[in-house]
């Protein structure tokens, strides 16, 4: 029997971020991850990339990773948001939040890599890959889990389950823990590009969302001047999308998208994911909670859906530091309580808010279609507006955890409690070294 503090199931990107989080406080912690560790070490065209919101790469700085992701992140600097055909549009601007990007858009591949080499180099965390869970049992006391290794049973005992295992968690499942789903009947189409020649008039860092009748479609600035095509399509034209020729695609896709990057090239390979909507009912239960997509599974409009598992991450990681520090149970109800508390709002707002563009934007209906134009003008038009949305996107508002604001969790242990010492890495500034006081908080598409 190995006893742990706490066991996570899933060691995907939202489920390392909670074990290198919590790599410094001395927490015994156990990754069990399905997948074998063969992360391609090289980059390709097309690779798979996630919009990061400055939150999140504060909660990465507060790691001590951001130094290695920066280099391969490309800035949101300002964002478009337009009705495709009509005179709605909106403009969303860096400059005018006073930070030096609203957000990111890094490769899966680089954050992977950053916070695997980090767990294999942390004392206290060990991580049992290719590991599946084969059997649970949750006490008053402790939570006795057997994990099959490699073709081996072994046996852990924990203070405290947390379930990271995606949208199809099995630890949810066979918990029978009810949730809110809707499938939307759509796809979203995922594709790299290369304009040949940006205009003039378009500025560098700009990312687009452009709602179509079909659904929204993004297209977010890379590196090497490409950018990340987030496609969705209704279910029934997926097959005839992915089946069309390169040339017809590009095409296709700049009827749909338009002129503003000037003319698309280089197309990559296609692939499809299908979209749904599901919100977990609960949370938590006794001795477990769910994070990122076992917990919340979104439409991808507004690239929401891995900084709300960050959040997690981030207000988890405090609470886990409190318990701690207070010698409490990690497990226990001063944990449980407090995270389904403070989460559960948060899920709820962002699963409304990115539930109903994604439905509102696809309503033909000609009332609606002026009123949503109207909204879009009335955003441009109203500072106050526009400040309040562009803080809730860059996970800039309410409450923030002490990952939000650019600080260690581990820096919450009193200096008679030292933390495990970290490897050490050359120091990058901040995406924004002033922590925001105001108020604060898986790519491309969160798969």
């Amino acid at each position: 029997m190995h006893d742990t503090d706490l066991v996570i199931i899933g060691g995907g990107l939202v489920g390392a971020s909670l074990a290198v989080a919590l790599a410094e406080t001395g927490l015994r912690i156990t990754v069990v991850e399905a997948t074998g560790a063969d992360t391609p070490a090289h980059p390709s065209y097309d690779e798979r990339v996630i919009a990061l919101s400055l939150g999140s790469a504060r909660i990465f700085q507060g790691m001590g990773l951001w130094s290695e992701i920066a280099p391969d992140a490309a800035p949101i600097q300002h964002v478009h948001v337009s009705d495709r055909g009509h005179v709605g549009f909106a403009h969303l601007d860096a400059k005018d939040e006073g930070v030096p990007a609203l957000g990111y858009v890094a490769p899966a591949r680089v954050m992977g890599a950053a916070l695997s080499a980090r767990m294999a180099a942390a004392p206290h965390i060990e991580v049992l890959r290719p590991g599946r869970l084969q059997g649970l049992q949750i006490t008053r006391e402790r939570v006795n889990l057997e994990v099959a290794v490699a073709g081996e049973s072994r046996l852990l005992r924990a203070a405290l389950l947390v379930a990271a295992d995606g949208g199809e968690s099995s630890v949810r499942k066979r918990l029978g823990l009810k949730v809110r789903a809707r499938d939307y009947g759509h796809d979203a189409i995922i594709a790299t590009v290369t304009p040949e020649r940006i205009p003039a008039t378009t500025r560098p860092g700009t990312a687009f969302e452009r709602f179509t009748d079909s659904g929204p479609l993004a297209l977010l600035p890379m590196t090497e001047g490409r950018y990340g095509v987030v496609w969705t399509a209704p279910r029934a034209e997926t097959a005839g999308l992915l089946g069309l020729s390169d040339d017809a695609f590009i095409a296709t896709l700049q009827t749909r998208f338009g002129s503003r990057l000037g003319e698309l090239t280089r197309p990559s390979p296609r692939r499809a994911y299908p979209l749904r909507l599901m919100l977990a009912r609960q949370l938590t239960r006794e001795r477990l909670l769910l994070i990122g997509n076992a917990a919340h599974t979104l439409h991808p409009v507004a690239g929401q859906g891995f900084n709300l598992g960050l959040r997690d991450v981030a207000e988890l990681a405090d609470l886990l530091v409190e318990a701690q520090r207070t010698a409490k149970d990690v497990g226990g109800p001063s944990v449980l309580s407090p995270y389904r508390r403070r989460r559960a709002p948060d899920h709820a707002l962002i699963a409304g808010l990115t539930d109903g563009l994604a439905r509102l934007f696809v309503n033909p209906w000609g009332p609606v279609r002026a009123g949503r134009n109207l909204g879009l003008l009335g955003l441009d038009l109203v500072p106050m507006a526009r400040h309040h949305l562009a803080r809730r996107f860059m996970g800039a508002s309410g409450r923030q955890p002490r990952l939000a604001r650019s600080l260690s969790a581990a820096s919450a242990l009193p200096p008679a409690l030292p933390p495990t010492p970290a490897p050490t890495s050359t120091p990058t500034p901040a995406p924004n070294p002033t922590p925001t006081t105001s108020a604060g908080d898986e790519e491309l598409i969160d798969v």
